[in-house]
């Protein structure tokens, strides 16, 4: 895990050394989708304020504001809270189909304090891979804080992803950290996801007449994110290259976030807000993972009618945030 973590900070601290000029008080964001997936965006949260009375033209003395006279006008709520809903062509987790190339419904909200402290949930259906029964639906529930880091901005946090009602030793957790900046018009993340060992990740081994599904193992996931708000238009283009080393193995329910051990994910796109809350966003997403490399795992790691799920596609989404 040592040479892990050290390509780990070394991607943070490229993060860093490029986030300059950077926006240092960042807005609250929606959370849309799971952490560091597949350079998922993040909605601007409305922050709804008290509305000032009309002014009347009679001559008369006007009422004192105490807001006013404290300076307090501008002053935002201490807790705001966001949400967005999305339905997608394709849910791709970095880079890999979750809904076997079929389309999802997801859904996020997210409760934030002027402290840099949130909270959220973030759900979407899904089919084939990644399914473990009972409602068929990934919950990830996601607690943070962000703060501002020199000229950037630093977001903390934990993701428990989980499955309801679905088979046992599914759900774990995974700790992320992201730095955001700017250089000049381009907005640059870094993103470093580290599940610890757990069960729910581990390889599946035979053991006598049966399998032994106790094994524990890790997950790192490290990725880049840039995004370029076309100038005069409501254009934003962006692109994200991730890069994932865990358990090469089917995991103990057929499943692993790192189905081959070692893989790289990019996506290239665009995003369109035509009316403010509405954003329609197109990406093509890929991966390195070979053709032989997923027959190693099929039949999981196929759609039904027996297509890759990590082969090349474009996926088309529409959202709707507030």
């Amino acid at each position: 895990m040592s040479i892990r973590f050290a390509a780990a900070a070394s991607a943070v601290a490229l993060a860093a050394s490029l986030a300059t000029p950077a926006f240092a008080a960042e807005s609250q964001e929606t959370i849309t989708s799971p952490a560091a997936g597949t350079g998922a965006e993040a909605d601007t949260a409305i922050v709804i304020t008290g509305a000032e009375g009309a002014s009347l033209a009679l001559p008369a003395i006007a009422p004192l504001d105490p807001a006013r006279t404290m300076g307090q006008e501008d002053d935002t709520p201490a807790i705001t809270i966001s949400g967005a809903a999305t339905l997608t062509s394709d849910y791709r987790f970095r880079g890999v189909s979750q809904s076997d190339e079929g389309m999802a419904v997801q859904g996020g909200i997210t409760i934030s304090h002027e402290s840099g402290f949130y909270v959220g949930a973030w759900g979407s259906n899904l089919a084939g891979w990644g399914t473990f029964g009972g409602a068929n639906m990934e919950l990830d529930l996601i607690a943070g804080f962000k703060f501002p880091v020199g000229e950037g901005t630093l977001d903390t946090g934990v993701t428990w992803f989980m499955y309801p009602s679905g088979a046992d030793t599914t759900d774990f957790a995974e700790l992320y950290a992201r730095l955001s900046g700017a250089v000049g018009p381009v907005s640059l993340t870094g993103t470093v996801a580290y599940a610890p060992s757990q069960e729910a990740l581990g390889n599946v081994f035979p053991v006598g007449g049966g399998f032994n599904p106790g094994d524990k193992e890790d997950n790192l996931y490290l990725a880049g994110d840039a995004a370029y708000a076309v100038d005069g238009a409501p254009i934003t283009l962006k692109a994200h290259l991730g890069y994932s080393d865990g358990n090469p193995g089917l995991g103990p329910n057929g499943t692993s976030i790192a189905p081959t051990g070692t893989y790289f994910d990019w996506l290239i796109g665009a995003d369109i807000v035509p009316i403010s809350g509405l954003t329609l966003s197109v990406a093509y997403v890929d991966t390195d993972i070979s053709e032989a490399e997923a027959n190693r795992i099929r039949p999981n790691f196929a759609t039904l009618a027996g297509n890759s799920i990590s082969d090349a596609t474009v996926v088309f989404s529409i959202t709707a945030s507030f």
